[in-house]
């Protein structure tokens, strides 16, 4: 490939209805996977699982919650990575916020495994967060962070958000059953290991 090439489709980026289009699906995809989540009782890392633990304690909604939750954050993502991927961020958390209700309502599983739900949680959470990711955005909160530490210092935003979760678990075994707790680290552990094992800037340049 020429350098011609090369510069010309490192300049490409997404189009508006590209963007749209990668925001849904990631929001839907992690939307799917709360729902997966909640109806197994399990909890998960970074703000999301911080807001499902919440939930559960307060018995307010996740949705709620989580739009809440990551209010504070949104300062740094606008100091740091800019207002472009703060706007994304904010209607992406919003997205999520309103879809996991709405999926909530519309998928009812008569019979899940947990371990088989934690680990389908993972892949379909991961698959949409990389969504987000490549399309400018994030759920706010620990992604934020963790896109802000990968672009200045080449720090894996995967495994920003497991140190992250590491705090987060250790609150939670003392709320979820013993059963319940090893399922959600099982989960949170996957979907870790898809971001930091897919989620580089040399894979993809389209921004």
């Amino acid at each position: 490939m020429s350098k011609t090439q090369t510069k010309d489709s490192q300049a490409q980026g997404h189009s508006p209805l590209a963007d749209a289009q990668g925001l849904l699906f990631g929001t839907s995809m992690c939307g799917l996977g709360i729902v997966i989540l909640t109806h197994l009782g399990l909890v998960t890392g970074q703000t999301a699982g911080l807001a499902v633990l919440l939930s559960y304690v307060t018995g307010w909604s996740f949705g709620l919650v989580f739009f809440l939750v990551n209010l504070p954050f949104y300062w740094l993502g606008y100091a740091r990575m800019g207002l472009r991927f703060t706007i994304k961020t904010f209607i992406a958390v919003a997205m999520l916020s309103v879809l996991s209700k709405f999926l909530g309502t519309q998928v009812v599983f008569s019979e899940l495994t947990p371990w088989v739900g934690a680990i389908l949680f993972g892949f379909i959470t991961g698959a949409g967060l990389l969504a987000l990711f490549r399309h400018g955005a994030s759920l706010g909160g620990i992604g934020i962070l963790g896109l802000y530490l990968q672009e200045k210092t080449g720090f894996r935003a995967g495994w920003t958000q497991l140190s992250f979760d590491a705090c987060l678990f250790a609150v939670a075994f003392f709320v979820l059953p013993g059963t319940a707790f090893i399922w959600s680290l099982l989960g949170a552990v996957v979907v870790n290991f898809v971001i930091a094992i897919n989620h580089r800037k040399d894979w993809y340049v389209a921004t």
